[in-house]
């Protein structure tokens, strides 16, 4: 059984930071496309930002291009998503997904992903 288990988020102000945090106990980690994907209310889960845990290579939504950064830690089997000068638009539940497909253009496509966590929920007031 993959266990993801995701991490950090919380209430704050626009323009404040928050840092997410995504364990995994899959097998194939060092190799893995991880996602953080985000979902609000009436809205379509989107992929937020992926990360290739063997590579490094990093793929972001046009929105978030410059506030967030994805990373990760492979001694920790883990991925991050920094998350700052957030807005209220920002406010959604946000998800990780493990075994995804980074290098084929689909890194945003949640159908591609095979392994989520619950959610962490992340607020952002004006």
């Amino acid at each position: 059984l993959v266990l993801v288990e995701e991490s950090g988020g919380g209430s704050v102000q626009a323009g404040g930071s928050l840092r997410l945090s995504c364990a995994t106990n899959h097998y194939h980690y060092s190799r893995l496309c991880m996602g953080w994907f985000r979902q609000a209310p009436g809205k379509e889960r989107e992929g937020v930002a992926a990360i290739h845990t063997g590579t490094g290579a990093s793929y972001y939504t046009d929105s978030v291009k410059g506030r967030f950064t994805i990373s990760r830690d492979n001694a920790k089997a883990s991925v991050y998503l920094q998350m700052n000068s957030l807005k209220p638009e920002d406010t959604a539940m946000y998800y990780c997904a493990t075994d995804g497909l980074c290098f084929d253009g689909s890194w945003y496509d949640p159908h591609r992903y095979s392994d989520w966590g619950q959610g962490t929920q992340v607020t952002v007031s004006s």
